[in-house]
């Protein structure tokens, strides 16, 4: 089936179809060419009908001769560990850090170790209680859980999908210690409203950037804003070598000490001489990122930005097309957002405009169609782990019993629940393709209102 050529076509035939706009709205927006257009609808492709997309959106990652050469260097080096001098991931911190506008980054073995290391080189510990949205991936959590400290979770902004920053201060007590705000699928989060609360409460700010590589907030790079911000570079992100982590910080005693944490507290240079520091200075970890990883990353980089803009052009086309269709609301960025690096395209699904068809009936409509739109996360703040470790002994130990069994009814998000049910995700390789890739994202979803009716019967 044809893609809409441009926009304005698409706007037309929604409103031939749907009656969804006003008729000097359909004077403006007539097509070129009515005749080229297909008709609103068509049988569904779950029903029997043939599906709008038949071809395959670009995958992720992706690789080229540069990459091949860049592991093959290495491997011929010998030099697989980064406790050499002149190492390549040295060269990859300094290059990505400056992309960042970073004073310091820190490369590690993964985006969890680098919240966990941030935490702990902040002083954040058992006994301490950090603020953490409910609407993130279980990583954001697990890394208060490894500093024994509790994770207080805060309900969403439904229109954002970040936290909402207007219930943070209710949630916060004197054992607050810090504040992860998450930068979800590459949106920002509202930092100016975060910061000030930090500001007001003396709390340590950890930015959760693992989506945000190259976002941006009021024109400074996501992760550069508090007093620390961690990355993931883990297979699906915007960045990757199948796993990774960075920490980046504008702090000098903040970055010396989680280059210390990762490798094992020990105090050397970043030349690593001499090989071997003979003494402990701290405590730490091994989580030190391979010379493989950071060879494959500094490649990476190349066409990185390119990639971000592209992202950023499909997502505001399609944007523009989906807000046409009643029930779609796509995810609103705060006005301090000037990028959203799109790790994720996120939208809303109102079932009362599909003839009342379950949002998971829809992306099995949708998926039919040739698109492979999906929903995202469950309640966090109900999975099992959070039990287990409010009845671990260690929390047992440190928190009171009033603390821990108070834990659950404190950490309701209602919002968030509704969210649950309506969230829908299109993941960021989806928007390294062509414009009429993003049409045809909107056509199937016009078609299936077109037919919820039949649907809903099916």
């Amino acid at each position: 089936m044809l893609g809409f050529p441009n926009r304005r076509r698409f706007l037309a035939a929604s409103a031939a179809g749907l009656g969804a706009v006003s008729a000097a709205a359909q004077t403006s927006a007539k097509p070129e060419s009515p005749a080229r257009l297909p008709a609103p609808g068509g049988k569904l492709a779950l029903l029997g009908g043939p599906p709008v997309r038949k071809q395959k959106f670009p995958s992720w990652p992706n690789f080229g001769a540069s990459d091949e050469k860049a592991l093959l260097d290495v491997l011929h080096s010998r030099l697989w560990c980064r406790m050499v001098a002149k190492a390549t991931s040295n060269r990859f911190e300094e290059a990505f850090a400056k992309m960042l506008g970073a004073k310091h980054l820190i490369a590690v073995n993964s985006g969890t170790m680098a919240l966990v290391a941030s935490l702990h080189v902040l002083g954040v510990g058992p006994g301490d209680e950090v603020i953490v949205p409910v609407y993130t991936f279980g990583a954001t959590v697990n890394c208060v859980f490894m500093t024994y400290a509790l994770p207080i979770f805060v309900d969403v902004d439904p229109e954002t999908f970040q936290i909402d920053t207007r219930k943070i201060e209710k949630a916060i007590t004197p054992r607050t210690a810090a504040i992860i705000p998450v930068h979800q699928g590459g949106n920002a989060a509202d930092m100016d409203a975060v910061l000030a609360l930090a500001k007001k409460h003396k709390l340590r700010v950890v930015e959760d950037a693992c989506h945000g590589h190259l976002g941006e907030w009021r024109g400074r790079k996501l992760g550069t804003l508090g007093d620390a911000g961690c990355f993931s570079l883990q297979v699906s992100k915007l960045l990757t070598a199948g796993e990774g982590g960075l920490i980046a910080t504008m702090d000098d005693e903040i970055g010396e000490k989680c280059f210390k944490f990762q490798n094992n507290g020990r105090g050397l240079q970043r030349n690593f001489t001499p090989l071997w520091s003979p003494t402990w200075e701290t405590r730490g970890a091994n989580i030190r990122m391979t010379e493989f990883q950071a060879a494959l990353l500094h490649s990476q980089l190349e066409g990185m930005e390119e990639r971000a803009r592209l992202r950023s052009e499909n997502a505001d086309y399609l944007t523009g097309m989906l807000k046409e269709i009643p029930g779609i609301l796509p995810a609103k960025m705060y006005p301090g957002c000037t990028r959203n690096s799109y790790h994720i395209y996120m939208a809303r699904y109102k079932k009362e405009h599909f003839s009342g068809v379950p949002r998971d009936t829809f992306l099995k409509a949708l998926r039919a169609e040739g698109i492979p739109m999906s929903t995202g996360y469950t309640a966090l703040n109900r999975e099992p782990f959070i039990q287990e470790a409010l009845e671990s002994k260690a929390y047992r130990k440190v928190y009171p019993r009033e603390v821990l069994a108070s834990y659950m009814e404190r950490n309701r998000c209602p919002v968030n629940d509704q969210l649950l049910d309506e969230q829908l995700w299109l993941w960021s390789s989806n928007l390294l393709g062509t414009r009429q890739d993003m049409e045809q994202v909107a056509e199937a979803v016009r078609k299936i209102q077109a037919n919820a009716a039949e649907l809903r019967k099916a």
